[in-house]
């Protein structure tokens, strides 16, 4: 399988490369200073704003949007942008291609109605609003999404929305407009994955309450912040659902395999900027008379971080083709297996750079520690490692008993 890049993605890899060169990289003390001093964390700084025009310019904007609805590149295509981004843990924002608006947006080009997209997906690719995705709860196991007890309850021209959602991320923003609210419309459907549906609340919808904001590992993720939401009997019209009762679960699995390709691609980039770091660091410093890179445990830190990362890199790449190729559920298996392998690898790989870097690994001079959080985030966001590894073992067992091979 031969994944060098076409001419068109040379072009598409060069032209990003060089506005983060002369745009987002200069802008991480900016970014830092911001977020350090301002007492309005959750409003989007006039720098973004700055950045997202400079970048819309540059035509680099909604890059992640599928072929089958506008786009221009395929997932495979899009991948090793994805990379590129993830270096700057916050830069996906400034090309309108992060999360969780890309899946949202997603969401709404694949099982949106016309009013639907007009209302809240138009201005998602505006970047004139942000969203939030509320599925995980914290008083249930969420890994079992079939644990949901948020309550979605027709009630004449309506629904009424009922429940507890955290980790809803964006949620704190203030340009965040409009949730996607994952909850049970038929919780005494015999086949569980049928008892849940997806409906649109707007965040100023009456009943919505903002009761906390999440940190991770003392990060606040400024300025999309992670939202402890209560939905206090909200009323939204009977258009707000999304393409039926009981077609959660469909959703939700359309809706998060091209997502897991940009997650597990921006956590390839983190971990080679983590690697490239840590290279640059062992030329510079000297312990017991020798450089850093001329002792034996940190040669093999390097190497083992470099095969750790080109393995995560071409089997994200291969899930990405094998999606463009038959579908993402043709590609359960591969998809399955990146979402195991990129979040662990690059928590890894950035946990040795911050080894080598010492005590300065772990401040704000460095990317390191936002970066290892993102990367220890997402071993949990789209799915615990541990659902993805029992469906993956599950998957293969069965493959291997009717006689196939397994992922291709």
């Amino acid at each position: 399988m031969d994944f060098e890049p076409t001419p068109k993605m040379r072009e598409m890899q060069a032209r990003l490369t060089e506005f983060m060169d002369a745009h987002i990289y200069p802008a991480e003390p900016v970014f830092a200073r911001h977020f350090e001093t301002t007492d309005t964390p959750f409003r989007t700084p006039d720098f973004y704003e700055d950045l997202k025009a400079k970048a819309r310019a540059a035509g680099l904007w909604n890059l992640f949007r599928p072929k089958a609805h506008g786009g221009d590149l395929s997932n495979l295509e899009y991948a090793p942008l994805a990379e590129i981004m993830g270096r700057v843990w916050w830069a996906p924002e400034i090309f309108n291609c992060n999360a969780p608006d890309t899946g949202n947006m997603e969401t709404l080009m694949l099982y949106g109605s016309e009013a639907q997209k007009a209302r809240w997906l138009t201005p998602l690719l505006a970047g004139e609003i942000r969203s939030g995705f509320a599925m995980t709860e914290p008083d249930v196991a969420s890994s079992d999404a079939t644990n949901i007890r948020t309550e979605i309850r027709r009630d004449g021209d309506g629904y009424v929305v009922n429940g507890r959602k955290w980790y809803t991320t964006g949620g704190m923003r203030e340009s965040c407009a409009i949730f996607i609210v994952m909850g049970k419309s038929d919780p005494d459907n015999a086949d569980r994955h049928k008892q849940q549906s997806m409906i649109l609340v707007p965040r100023d919808a009456p009943g919505v309450k903002i009761l906390r904001h999440v940190t991770t590992l003392g990060y606040a993720d400024a300025p999309f912040g992670e939202a402890e939401i209560e939905f206090d009997n909200v009323r939204v019209p009977a258009e707000n659902l999304l393409l039926g009762e009981g077609r959660g679960f469909e959703i939700a699995q359309g809706r998060l395999g091209p997502g897991r390709i940009h997650h597990c691609m921006r956590l390839v980039g983190a971990a080679q900027r983590a690697l490239e770091l840590m290279m640059e660091r062992v030329e510079e410093r000297e312990t017991f008379g020798r450089k850093l890179s001329q002792h034996q445990s940190v040669r093999e830190d390097i190497a083992k971080s470099w095969c750790e990362i080109e393995q995560a890199r071409l089997l994200t790449l291969k899930a990405a083709a094998k999606i463009d190729r038959e579908g993402a559920k043709s590609a359960k298996d591969l998809i399955a297996a990146i979402k195991i392998v990129a979040p662990m690898m690059a928590q890894t790989v950035i946990d040795r750079s911050i080894q080598i870097h010492g005590g300065k690994g772990l401040t704000q001079d460095l990317p390191l520690a936002e970066l290892f959080n993102y990367a220890r985030q997402i071993r949990f966001a789209d799915g615990p490692d541990q659902v993805h590894m029992m469906a993956l073992g599950r998957q293969l067992v069965r493959a291997h008993h009717e006689g196939n091979k397994g992922p291709v």
